[in-house]
Order: structure tokens, then C-alpha cells, then sequence
């Protein structure tokens, strides 16, 4: 018996939350290992506290083709030496599926990439909708000091998540805070595909 369709609201009176969801997470400073550039800043933050950089509320679905997963990405304001607080990013295991996101509150960065090393970051802010295309991993960054960034999310039931790629050496680029602004700089892990 097919399901039958359903509403929720997306509630703003104690910061912004579903009125309904199966999930949420809270993905900690400690989850993120290695992610950050400065690991000397990282491991003295770590140590005075595991702080919450983002949390995540999820309506599941079916694993399955035609479904839709939504729900919102909240990326806390905060820095790790230069670099703003962010999501683990990821691929998805399906490559070729796509995901929309529409930014509700804040300000700051989707940072993308193909496995062959295209890459692309895109500004967000309230009233931006953006289209992440099949192949392309992508990160959420605050680049806020004092504000959430709060995206609403959309992507299909069965494409997973990949997160150990982009844990193996970040992302080509890096969101760095320089002069007290945003600035886009290259990640010296990062190795073409070929070099890995």
C-alpha cells in the first residue's frame, strides 16, 4: 500500500526546527578528526570542549528510487584557527544523483568538487536555492560569526552518502578567514585524482 502525502511546518520560534523528523543529528568537533587545516588549533579546541559544529533534522524515506529524504542542515557560526566551522561533506554513493538546497537563515559557502578535481563554490544567503549536480561532492561553511546557517535539503531516497573520500584529505578548496572576511584558498592536502 503506497504511503499516503504528508505536511510539516518548518518552525522558527526557538531557533529553526521541523515540527516533525525521524532524525537528528549532532555532529560534533570530535567527528570531524583531520578535517580542519590548523590540527594544532583543532586539538587545543577539542581539548577545553567537544563543541556542536552543526546539527541535522531529518524526514527519512524508503531507501528507494523515486523517494525524496528532505530536512535541514544547520551549520553552527564558529572558526577552527582560519578556517569556518562546516559539514563532514560528502559524495553521494549513488554518483549520479543530484540534491537541492535553500538557504533559509545566514550567510556563507557550498564548497564543491568532482572526483576528477572541477571544482566550485557558490554563495549562499536567505532566498538562495542551489542545485548541486550528479558527480559533485559538496560542504556546507558558516562564514557568520554570530548566526546559524540554516539550509533546507532535498535529495533522492536511495543515493547514500560517501563521506570517507572527502575525510581522506578535505576538499580542493578552503574557506578561510582572512583580513575578517571570507576568502576562497587552495587546500594543500588536496592530490588530483591521479596523485591519491
Amino acid at each position: 500500500m503506497p504511503d499516503k502525502p504528508f505536511t510539516y511546518e518548518i518552525l522558527t520560534d526557538k531557533g529553526f526546527h521541523l515540527s516533525r523528523y525521524d532524525t537528528h543529528i549532532q555532529r560534533k568537533l570530535s567527528s570531524m578528526q583531520g578535517q580542519f587545516l590548523d590540527q594544532r588549533a583543532y586539538q587545543a579546541m577539542l581539548a577545553k570542549q567537544d563543541t556542536i559544529l552543526y546539527e541535522v533534522y531529518e524526514v527519512s524515506r524508503p531507501a528507494a528510487e523515486g523517494e525524496l529524504i528532505q530536512g535541514l542542515s544547520i551549520v553552527h557560526p564558529g572558526t577552527v584557527g582560519e578556517e569556518y566551522f562546516m559539514t563532514k561533506g560528502h559524495f553521494h554513493s549513488l554518483l549520479e544523483a543530484a540534491e537541492v538546497y535553500y538557504c533559509l537563515g545566514g550567510k556563507g559557502f557550498m564548497v564543491m568538487e568532482t572526483p576528477e578535481g572541477e571544482w566550485a563554490v557558490e554563495p549562499l544567503q536567505p532566498q538562495t536555492a542551489l542545485y548541486v549536480p550528479p558527480r559533485w561532492a559538496h560542504r556546507l561553511v558558516n562564514t557568520q560569526p554570530d548566526e546559524d546557517l540554516v539550509i533546507y535539503f532535498v535529495y533522492p531516497g536511495n543515493a547514500g552518502h560517501d563521506y570517507g573520500t572527502i575525510e581522506r584529505q578535505g576538499t580542493r578548496k578552503l574557506i578561510l578567514k582572512r583580513d575578517n572576511k571570507p576568502t576562497i584558498v587552495d587546500n594543500p592536502r588536496w592530490l588530483p585524482p591521479g596523485q591519491r
